[in-house]
């Protein structure tokens, strides 16, 4: 009978002696791989993100975020005084209520053709709102979830060079996943945004969340004061 309680007990040790040993090698694995997400995030914003801007010899496909209204009235104003046969392909990204803006980009890539111009090729494209005007947190919760998961689909499928946005919600989680990316080395996706005119005293939502965690490659301002505010942005001085 002793003999059999010595067994069970030296059992009990050697299973406790294993589980300890999972979890040892567990807290491990965790610990690595916790400090290798360090290691990259750190990467992409203090060097990565700060390289040197040369000409490139090829075009750069483009992923250009539109908003409503104003937004894409800024952003379409802009695109007409870029040399467009750099950026292509150019993928123009709207949200899903949004009826107008592809309308608008549509117009513009007609008026560049009529100039007998080669400005290479255009896609439109839409993409789930994290949040609709008025809606409430609790479900944009699951619409974020969404928007994310269309986010990280369009990225897979065009793995842009150039990511160019100026404000409107629905850039945020398309930008998100080209930082991942450049986190985990999938795909490297320089991310221009340029604050919209009308922020003359803060930024926005958009450029403020993409100014403090550091996803924004380039940040650009329209107003001196922003520039002081906001150290790390860049002043352009008004472009409209």
């Amino acid at each position: 009978m002793l003999e059999h309680c010595i067994l069970f007990a030296m059992d009990g040790v050697t299973s406790l002696f294993v589980d300890l040993e999972f979890l040892n090698v567990a807290i491990l694995l965790i610990i690595g791989f916790a400090s290798f997400i360090m290691i990259r995030v750190s990467y992409v914003i203090n060097w990565a993100s700060k390289h040197r801007c040369s000409t490139p010899l090829r075009p750069l496909s483009t992923m250009i975020v539109l908003g409503s209204g104003g937004h894409t009235a800024e952003m379409i104003n802009l695109l007409a005084v870029l040399q467009m046969d750099r950026f292509n392909p150019r993928y123009y990204v709207a949200a899903t209520t949004d009826n107008m803006s592809l309308q608008k980009a549509r117009v513009l890539e007609s008026s560049l053709r009529e100039k007998d111009e080669f400005v290479g090729t255009s896609h439109f494209m839409q993409i789930y709102r994290s949040r609709e005007v008025g809606q409430s947190f609790i479900t944009s919760i699951g619409t974020t979830l969404i928007a994310l998961t269309h986010a990280l689909w369009l990225m897979f499928r065009i793995r842009p060079q150039v990511i160019l946005c100026n404000g409107p919600g629905t850039c945020i989680p398309l930008c998100m996943i080209a930082f991942l990316f450049k986190v985990f080395g999938i795909t490297s996706s320089s991310i221009f945004y340029i604050e919209s005119i009308a922020r003359v005293k803060r930024l926005s939502l958009s450029g403020l969340l993409l100014y403090k965690l550091r996803m924004a490659d380039q940040l650009f301002v329209q107003w001196p004061q922003l520039k002081k505010q906001y150290p790390r942005s860049n002043y352009v001085g008004r472009l409209m």
